[in-house]
C-alpha cells in the first residue's frame, strides 16, 4: 500500500513538473516577443533587449556573456572579440574585465576607483574556469589589472588567493607594470569632499555600481567568470569584500552553471550567495528561481539594515537560461552573443 502511495506522489510530481516545463516554455515564446517589439531604449550600435522581470527565460545562444551594470556593455564587446580571434573562454572574461579595469570614468574599478579611508586605491579580483580552476587577489596596490594577476595565481602558483604586499611583490616577479600611487583626478575630488565630515557610512544602495562581475560560455558549454573592484569607497584600510572571495563574488561549475555578485560584499559574504546559487541550480532551480531566493537569504541575514543595502545576483545554466535578482530596484546588466549586446534591468524583492 504504501509503495502504491508513493508511486502516485512521484507520478503527480512528474505530471507538475511537466505541466510547469510547458508553462515556462510557453512564457518564454511571450517573453522573446514582447522583447523584439517593446524595447524602449535603444544604444547605437547595440541590440537592445527589453526589460524582463524574470530574465531567465531567454534563452541565449553559445557562446554567452553576461556581465553587471552599464559598464558591462563594452566589456562583453571585448570579451566576445576575445572569442572571435579565437580566445578561450577564460581569455574572454579576462578580457572583458580589463576593459572595464581600464576606464578612467568608472569609480569603482581599477586604480581610479574611490580610496579607503586612508587616500589609498586598493584593488581585488578573482577568475575562476569551469573545471574548478581558480585565482584571486585582495588588498592590491599600484598593479592596473589585477584580473590578470588572479589569473597568475590561478596558473602559476599552488595557491587560490594572495594579498597585500605579497600580491603586489608577486606582480613585480611576473613584469607587472607597477603603476605610481595617486588618486586619479575624479577620485581625489570625491575624496576631498569627504574628508570634511569622514563619515564611514557605507551605504551601497545609493552608489551601488561597485564591482563588475562577467560569467561566460563558449560554444562547447565551457564556462568560466571574472570579478573585478576597487571595492567599498572610504572602507577601513585593509577591508576585503565579497569580489575576490571564491563562492561569495563568483563561483563557476561546467557540470550546473555560474554565478556572480555585486553590492555590499559583507551581505554577499555571509550567505555564499554566488555558490549557493550554483548549488540550488545543481538540485533543480532555474538561474532565476535561484537568484531569488539567494535575495531572500541576504535579506534574512541582513534584516536589521536591509534598507541601507543594495546587493544583486547574475546567473546562468548549461542551457543558456538566465537569471538576475536585487534587494532594491536599480540593478541591471548586460547580455551578450556573437551577435548582439544589449542591457536588461532585473527585478527586485523591493519595489
Amino acid at each position: 500500500m504504501k509503495s502504491r502511495m508513493m508511486s502516485l506522489i512521484s507520478l503527480n510530481f512528474n505530471n507538475l513538473n511537466a505541466d510547469s516545463k510547458l508553462t515556462r516554455m510557453s512564457q518564454r515564446r511571450k517573453f522573446i516577443k514582447q522583447s523584439l517589439m517593446g524595447s524602449a531604449l535603444f544604444i547605437p550600435g547595440v541590440s537592445t533587449i527589453a526589460e524582463a522581470k524574470a530574465p531567465s527565460l531567454f534563452k541565449g545562444e553559445k557562446p554567452l556573456i553576461l556581465s553587471t551594470w552599464n559598464h558591462g556593455l563594452p566589456a562583453n564587446a571585448a570579451a566576445v572579440e576575445k572569442l572571435k580571434t579565437g580566445g578561450s573562454i577564460i581569455d574572454a572574461v579576462e578580457t572583458g574585465v580589463k576593459d572595464t579595469e581600464l576606464d578612467l570614468s568608472n569609480l569603482s574599478v581599477g586604480l581610479q576607483g574611490l580610496p579607503d579611508r586612508e587616500g589609498i586605491t586598493t584593488l581585488d579580483a578573482s577568475i575562476m574556469s569551469g573545471d574548478g580552476s581558480c585565482g584571486a587577489v585582495a588588498f592590491v596596490r599600484q598593479v592596473k589589472h589585477p584580473i590578470s594577476l588572479a589569473r597568475v595565481v590561478m596558473e602559476k602558483t599552488p595557491h587560490v588567493m594572495i594579498v597585500g604586499e605579497g600580491a603586489r611583490q608577486l606582480a613585480i616577479s611576473e613584469g607587472f607594470p607597477i603603476e605610481k600611487e595617486e588618486l586619479s583626478p575624479k577620485a581625489k575630488e570625491a575624496y576631498e569632499k569627504w574628508k570634511i565630515t569622514s563619515q564611514y557610512k557605507p551605504i551601497i544602495n545609493i552608489e551601488n555600481h561597485d564591482t563588475i562581475g562577467m560569467i561566460g560560455m563558449d560554444a562547447k558549454g565551457n564556462m568560466a567568470g571574472s570579478c573585478t573592484t576597487s571595492g567599498l569607497s572610504y572602507k577601513m584600510h585593509g577591508r576585503v569584500g565579497d569580489s575576490p572571495i571564491i563562492g561569495a563574488g563568483l563561483f563557476v561549475d561546467n557540470e550546473v552553471g555560474a554565478a556572480t555578485a555585486t553590492g555590499l560584499g559583507e551581505s554577499i559574504i555571509r550567505i555564499c550567495g554566488s555558490f549557493l546559487i550554483v548549488e540550488l541550480m545543481r538540485q533543480g532551480r532555474t538561474p532565476q528561481e535561484a537568484c531569488e531566493e539567494a535575495v531572500k537569504r541576504l535579506i534574512a541575514k541582513n534584516s536589521k539594515n536591509i534598507k541601507d543595502i543594495q546587493a544583486g545576483f547574475l546567473a546562468m545554466n548549461k542551457d543558456g537560461e538566465v537569471g538576475a535578482y536585487s534587494v532594491h530596484p536599480g540593478f541591471n546588466f548586460a547580455q551578450a552573443t556573437l551577435q548582439k549586446n544589449g542591457m536588461i534591468d532585473s527585478g527586485s524583492h523591493f519595489k
